[in-house]
């Protein structure tokens, strides 16, 4: 294990974070409203701002398999995530410039900071088998989410302080200190970058490949479509993608609709901002320490479990009624949301062919997204048709329950083996040239 590599890739998602919770949790949507969507009423502006994510996340689905399975081939995991990185920042830089009634330019660099975050994250997910051994990873992959929590939790509360304190930093608004936001976001986001960008490992290319991108891309879609058929023989990786499906969905939407849901039964706009510091600051030891239980237990237990607290906390939503309680529920997430997406992750670099771990995080990416829709509209629906919100959150169990019952068909050796079997077919295939974790890894820069 190249140790210098392995830190590189810790750090990139406390490079990344920064994005995640200034620009997409606290401070764009606030923005968007007030300020890129002022000339147009409430209702429209919410409606262009969902249409964007989801313009965004459809091009994310789109893109990601086939340039998964291009760096697979080229072994250039960290030549893409470096370009989708650099999109990314440069099109939160250009948030800065935005001005009022600019909804149109917001909702563009919005889509085009997606793709640069989303699409980066396929990358930098698929280079954990490549980085670190199977026993290795449900530490390490802990370490990331953990250290991109304290990351990201630091930058906002800078930020926080630069829109609600504007003259502390010599700023004459709060919307200059909003701009100085976004510019921070994307400093923090390059400068803790750099360690990646040097320090990516790479792996042999296949053998006898042509040396074009069309002739790459010529191949990549080929081998895309044989993954798809050849996913159908892996049962136990299936399974852990079905339970993925439920349980990632029931996650994303609490993420979403925390905010929503606590202004809706009357919590303030200071308590739900200091609820997300809360969750990234609790987010960072607990992710430690149960990332560690993963190594020494399992992967599976410990997601089993955190996914059982998920159920707890929806429960115990449905009868929040003031803010002390939803500070409660945002250090309850904090303890269990990390872990359970850093084990996620190990579990399914663990079932996957490691010489194809591009193109099968590509493959969960894109499903991940289009699945991602159902939790939301349940949550509305049901929100929708009993009048109560409240209905709406208890709904979400559902997604859990499920998420739990195909997990616990998850027989994760037997998975392993499919996925050495996927190796050696695939070292017949490309004439030894698809290297086992840990192999053949050539630091780059």
């Amino acid at each position: 294990m190249e140790k210098r590599a392995v830190k590189a890739w810790i750090m990139y998602d406390w490079a990344n974070s920064a994005y995640a919770t200034t620009v997409l949790a606290a401070v764009l949507p606030v923005f968007y409203a007030s300020v890129a969507a002022a000339t147009l009423d409430a209702d429209t502006a919410a409606s262009y701002l969902a249409y964007t994510h989801s313009i965004g996340m459809l091009c994310v689905a789109l893109l990601t398999p086939l340039l998964g399975t291009l760096s697979d081939l080229s072994g250039r995991k960290g030549d893409f995530l470096r370009v989708f990185a650099l999109i990314g920042i440069m099109a939160t830089l250009g948030f800065s410039i935005v001005g009022e009634g600019d909804w149109l330019l917001a909702s563009v660099l919005l889509i085009i900071s997606t793709i640069g975050f989303a699409g980066g994250n396929t990358f930098y997910d698929a280079m954990l088998p490549d980085l670190v051994p199977i026993e290795r990873r449900e530490m390490i992959s802990s370490k990331g989410y953990a250290y991109g929590y304290i990351g990201g939790g630091l930058l906002l509360a800078l930020n926080l302080l630069m829109i609600q304190q504007p003259s502390w930093f010599g700023l004459d608004s709060t919307l200059a200190g909003t701009r100085l936001a976004f510019i921070s976001v994307a400093i923090w986001w390059l400068l803790f970058s750099i360690p990646i960008f040097r320090f990516a490992p790479r792996r042999p290319a296949a053998k006898d490949l042509p040396q074009s991108w069309g002739g790459y891309a010529r191949v990549g879609a080929r081998r895309l479509r044989q993954t798809f058929k050849q996913m159908l023989r892996f049962p136990q990786l299936i399974r852990m993608l079905v339970a993925f499906w439920f349980f990632n969905d029931g996650i994303n939407t609490i993420i979403l609709m925390a905010t929503i849901y606590g202004t809706s039964i009357g919590i303030g706009t200071t308590d739900l901002m200091l609820a997300l510091l809360i969750t990234q600051f609790v987010g960072f030891p607990c992710t430690l320490l149960l990332g560690a239980w993963a190594q020494r237990w399992g992967a599976k237990p410990i997601l089993l479990v955190s996914l059982s607290v998920y159920i707890c906390i929806v429960i115990l939503g449905y009868f929040m009624t003031e803010a002390l309680h939803f500070y409660i529920l945002a250090g309850l997430v904090g303890v269990v949301q990390g872990v359970s997406q850093s084990t996620a992750r190990s579990l399914f670099s663990n079932l996957m062919p490691s010489g194809r771990t591009g193109e099968y995080f590509g493959f969960v990416n894109i499903t991940g997204k289009f699945s991602s829709i159902f939790g939301p509209f349940v949550f509305g629906l049901v929100g929708q048709l009993t009048g109560s919100s409240r209905w709406g959150i208890l709904s979400l169990i559902f997604f859990f329950v499920a998420g739990i019952a195909f997990l616990l068909m998850v027989k994760v050796q037997q998975g392993i083996t499919d996925a050495q079997l996927a190796d050696q077919e695939d070292q017949k295939q490309w004439g030894g040239h698809s290297p086992k974790v840990g192999s053949d890894i050539n630091v780059s820069g």
